[in-house]
């Protein structure tokens, strides 16, 4: 092998001949003479000319390692980059690291975006069984789900155990406390499904089963109303979601010079329209209805503010009459956004409703005088079979009767 010597100079290394012959040679400058000259080699190693400071013409002898280290020194300079250039890419760094950052947050499942004891092993499984329920429906739906769970399992001495999909509809809204079940554990479960109507009965007091998946879509003060007090707990708004619905209604104070009294009205329509008179022989909440529950209220109270919630808010403006100016129509009419209209319903002095659980939950949780569409289907409609109005309507709550003209128009 060559070393460099104290100028660069190659020099051999003490090798056996062997390895000395095995070694790429320099280009040999033919002997003089007369006749054919060998046959100059393809060029396959650096001669020492080739890297001299002079280039090969000068047969210069090469740079020591100081002069080389500067030169090299100075060509990297030469084709560094700008400080401008480097800054701007330290920024697309940063920025692309906080992008991919917040995608891969964006795509954590929503239960852990709030806090809430998850269950992720079947080894953490409490012993002697446990109750769980389906998370269906939308925000009412599941709150009657929840609430359910929460007073039977308890009757019947049992843990109880939401599921995810619960969890991430619930608890950005509420400060809800059940533990979560991940849904990976809870499919590793022999499950006993056990079907429960709307309403509370006997054989629900002694629930058979290990394992007990409640299922359907109760939403009955008769299951949990003995447990009220806790049922509010449970539902209590975030302090962020209940702060926002109270700066709405304190600008709306101050314009009645703090003597308002707000009614909070939720009108269901949505599928209720096409499915009311279709399948179940009924009709939602018309604007007949709608009048004489404002009345009611401005018949008892002296200064009723009423805000107006929807999901279907131009029906509303077009129907429900504003003209005495104590009426708000507050809502956003967004189905997938419910939070807000459900917080400013709740933080109302009282609710009128039409149809609907979402209604039903406001006024549960709000107090106050509830006024409510009652008698809204014909005799002998099949929505009794799921449906008592004596189990979803609490005693004290007030019902004014339906029109069910259009129901029979276009019954069988």
């Amino acid at each position: 092998m060559l070393s460099l010597g104290q100028c660069g100079d190659p020099q051999r290394d003490d090798l056996p001949g062997s390895q000395a012959a095995s070694r790429p040679r320099m280009n040999q400058i033919p002997p003089p003479g007369n006749g054919p000259q060998p046959a100059t080699p393809p060029r396959t190693v650096w001669d020492v000319r080739d890297v001299a400071p002079g280039g090969p013409e000068t047969g210069q002898p090469r740079a020591c390692w100081p002069r080389r280290l500067k030169a090299a020194i100075v060509g990297f300079r030469a084709t560094c980059p700008s400080s401008s250039t480097i800054y701007f890419l330290f920024i697309l760094l940063v920025v692309s690291t906080v992008f991919h950052s917040h995608h891969r947050l964006a795509l954590v499942p929503t239960p852990w975006a709030y806090s809430g004891r998850v269950v992720l092993l079947p080894r953490h499984l409490p012993m002697g069984g446990m109750f769980t329920i389906n998370a269906k429906g939308r925000l009412g739906n599941q709150m009657g789900e929840y609430a359910t769970l929460y007073a039977l399992a308890k009757m019947n001495g049992r843990p109880a155990f939401i599921p995810a999909a619960m969890h991430s509809t619930l608890a950005p809204i509420f400060r809800i406390s059940l533990p979560v079940l991940h849904d990976t554990t809870a499919s590793r479960i022999p499950w006993r499904n056990y079907h429960l109507n709307d309403w509370m009965e006997e054989r629900h007091r002694r629930i058979p089963g290990e394992y007990v998946r409640l299922t359907g879509y109760p939403c009955s003060w008769t299951f949990y109303h003995h447990l009220r007090d806790e049922i509010l707990q449970e539902f209590t708004l975030h302090d962020h979601v209940r702060e926002d619905a109270q700066k709405f209604l304190r600008g709306l104070q101050a314009k009645w010079a703090w003597r308002a009294t707000f009614v909070g009205v939720h009108v269901r329509r949505g599928d209720y329209v096409r499915v009311m008179p279709r399948v179940w022989k009924g009709v939602v909440a018309d604007r007949g209805y709608l009048r004489r529950a404002l009345a009611w209220f401005r018949a008892r109270y002296r200064s009723p503010v009423f805000v107006i919630t929807s999901d279907d808010m131009a029906w509303c403006r077009q129907n429900i009459n504003a003209s005495r100016g104590d009426v708000v129509f507050a809502g956003n009419g967004l189905q997938g956004s419910p939070a807000r209209d459900f917080a400013l319903l709740t933080q109302c002095n009282h609710t009128i409703m039409t149809i609907g659980t979402f209604g039903i939950w406001a006024a549960y949780l709000a107090g106050g005088d509830t006024v409510y569409l009652a008698n809204f289907t014909l005799p002998g409609s099949p929505f009794h079979w799921i449906f008592k109005p004596q189990a979803a309507f609490l005693p004290e709550w007030v019902g004014i009767a339906a029109d069910l003209g259009q129901a029979r128009e276009t019954g069988p």
